[in-house]
């Protein structure tokens, strides 16, 4: 895990601090189910229609994936916290959350549509790939980051394979066109990280963040 512009206990924003709910800043219904597994209320917070929150997942020409999944990170959640001051919300910490899957320095974030993700899967066919999962809570001006690497091995996948799978319309709004806790899984030859890192939010790095805010699962 690494961590970057931490909340500590000592900094203001959390001395002293409870809160019995949390923002989420992310439409994903896989994030918010892993939250309220560890029991953490959430209200969301999600952009509206003036906000081309896509347009934050943009690459950059060169971008290595863990350089892209931390800014995209950080990017979503000052997206988010303008978001908060504009709606005149009542201050709560605010998480927002980034997945990328990486063969190398190439990323694969979410298929454009269904030849992409084929072709995405057929990259991914018997090799191992990281998924980088990057996680960021803020507390009025403060903030912390932290990142999940894991690496995932896939068995070989045939073309019938991949066709039927993307047919089901699984791959489409996942990094990498595949979703580790749907039929994919049973690809998965070899799995070293974290598994909740790869549905998308590592909930070990996210419970530390949050209980240095005074959030309490």
């Amino acid at each position: 895990m690494k961590r970057q512009s931490p909340i500590t206990q000592d900094h203001p924003a959390a001395a002293n601090a409870s809160h019995d709910f949390i923002y989420l800043a992310s439409q994903s219904p896989r994030r918010r189910q892993l939250l309220e597994q560890i029991g953490v209320r959430i209200e969301l917070l999600l952009a509206d229609a003036s906000e081309d929150a896509e347009a934050l997942e943009a690459e950059r020409p060169g971008e290595l994936p863990l350089t892209y999944v931390q800014r995209v990170t950080r990017a979503k959640l000052e997206a988010a916290r303008q978001r908060l001051i504009r709606r005149g919300l009542p201050p709560a910490p605010i998480l927002c959350s980034d997945t990328t899957v990486a063969l190398g320095r190439r990323i694969f974030g979410k298929p454009l549509d269904a030849a992409d993700a084929a072709a995405t899967l057929r990259q991914l066919s018997g090799r191992t790939h990281r998924v980088i999962t990057a996680v960021a809570v803020a507390l009025g001006s403060a903030e912390a980051l932290a990142v999940s690497t894991s690496r995932v091995s896939f068995t070989a996948l045939d073309d019938a394979t991949i066709e039927r799978y993307v047919a089901g319309g699984e791959p489409f709004g996942k990094a990498g066109s595949y979703a580790i806790q749907g039929a994919a899984g049973a690809w998965v030859t070899r799995l070293d990280g974290s598994y909740t890192g790869i549905m998308g939010l590592p909930l070990h790095e996210t419970a530390e963040l949050l209980r240095a805010v005074g959030v309490r699962g």
